[in-house]
């Protein structure tokens, strides 16, 4: 690298380090004409660290079991009234033989990872990368660390047979809305998408149903995917009725298909 080269590429840096979401979603225009033929070289092995990145998680997730993703906040105070709320919710969950997955970070996410060490299962913080550090909270005891977004989002679904979605800023909502379009869409099979603290969400669940809903931008029956509530007794119960019709529908529907495959080879 030439120091005109080295010259350019310091100037661009906003911060005192850059990501590797933001190195991976830098335009790629921006890219070459900083280094061009550094980039050129480094955007294709990108790929192997992120095909890295979904070996661990999935390695390490596999074998989990039955598992409750919680999202919020990590603004919130142990001393607000949400945080024991999601710490029982949580503990109720765990101790119904769930293990409970977060982003691993402070406020609701320890509040979750909390519950889950009260309740004696596995409490997983799955942490990522940021422009500032974040430490994983105290309460998780499997912990890993990705760069990538989107590879840390796909195991929060991957994993989870449910969602406790406590009030939170943009990263809590790109959760709620993403996990809600990939069940309306079909790609995951209708899971629950539980909304914890009805003050916090009520402005929003009056615009989807008031605006989005009232000009035909979605269905009556999307906003069915959605449960609303403030006991943690109540999430806990509605996940775990889920849970277990699912899991006899699934047999029903396996029983099924031996018999017809019994038929089929005689």
């Amino acid at each position: 690298m030439t120091e005109s080269e080295k010259e350019r590429a310091r100037a661009f840096r906003p911060g005192p380090r850059l990501t590797e979401d933001e190195l991976l979603l830098r335009a790629a225009v921006e890219q070459l004409e900083e280094l061009p033929s550094v980039v050129v070289r480094g955007e294709s092995w990108r790929v192997f660290r992120i095909m890295g990145e979904f070996v661990e998680g999935f390695d390490e997730l596999t074998r989990l079991g039955p598992a409750v993703t919680v999202f919020g906040s990590a603004r919130t105070s142990p001393d607000d009234h949400i945080y024991g709320k999601c710490v029982e919710t949580a503990r109720l969950l765990g101790e119904a033989g769930f293990s409970i997955i977060t982003g691993g970070g402070p406020g609701m996410m320890q509040a979750a990872n909390q519950g889950a060490h009260e309740a004696g299962v596995r409490s997983v913080g799955l942490n990522i990368e940021l422009p500032f550090e974040q430490d994983l909270n105290p309460y998780a005891d499997l912990k890993i660390h990705f760069r990538y977004f989107f590879v840390r989002k796909t195991m929060f679904v991957k994993y989870a047979q449910a969602f406790v979605i406590f009030p939170g800023g943009f990263g809590t909502l790109d959760e709620l809305f993403e996990s809600l379009t990939l069940i309306q869409t079909g790609k995951i099979r209708n899971f629950p998408v539980v909304l914890f603290g009805s003050d916090y969400w009520v402005g929003l669940l009056e615009w989807l149903r008031n605006t989005v809903q009232a000009e035909g931008k979605i269905s009556p029956e999307d906003l069915d995917l959605i449960k609303v509530t403030d006991s943690p007794q109540e999430a806990a119960d509605h996940i775990v009725k889920r849970f277990t019709e699912d899991l006899k529908a699934r047999a029903e529907a396996n029983s099924v298909a031996d018999l017809g495959s019994k038929l089929l080879r005689k």
